[in-house]
């Protein structure tokens, strides 16, 4: 599976960017995407996932009412539509996929380290 992640740029606080994550390769209902962010000197950092077979959802607390993960199957893409952006949402946005036909549970997928394919990761700056 490979990923490509593309949308990031600058915008300014309180804009919307919509950040697209497109997965070719083998992959099916089973797949869990994921999106995570890093900014310079901190620990990458969970924003949200998306059960690609129900749809289900999970949003990190700092984003959540602001940022929304979807995909479509036709296009086999996932996207972040981020809204209300803060200076403090600046980072590189990482896709991350994990193939997982048991559900586990939120903290399972909120953990980066089970995912086994990631994206190039794209650059989102807020600026103030």
């Amino acid at each position: 599976v490979q990923l490509q992640a593309s949308g990031g740029g600058l915008v300014q606080a309180g804009g919307s960017l919509r950040l697209s994550c497109a997965a070719s390769g083998r992959t099916d209902s089973s797949y869990v995407m994921g999106w995570f962010r890093q900014s310079p000197g901190k620990e990458r950092e969970f924003v949200a996932f998306i059960n690609w077979g129900s749809s289900s959802t999970f949003y990190a607390d700092s984003v959540k009412g602001r940022f929304t993960i979807s995909r479509d199957n036709a296009k086999n893409t996932v996207y972040l539509q981020m809204n209300s952006l803060k200076p403090e949402d600046t980072a590189v946005y990482y896709c991350a996929a994990v193939r997982s036909p048991t559900y586990y549970s939120v903290a399972y997928y909120r953990n980066g380290r089970q995912y086994d394919y990631w994206g190039q990761g794209t650059l989102v700056t807020v600026s103030s």
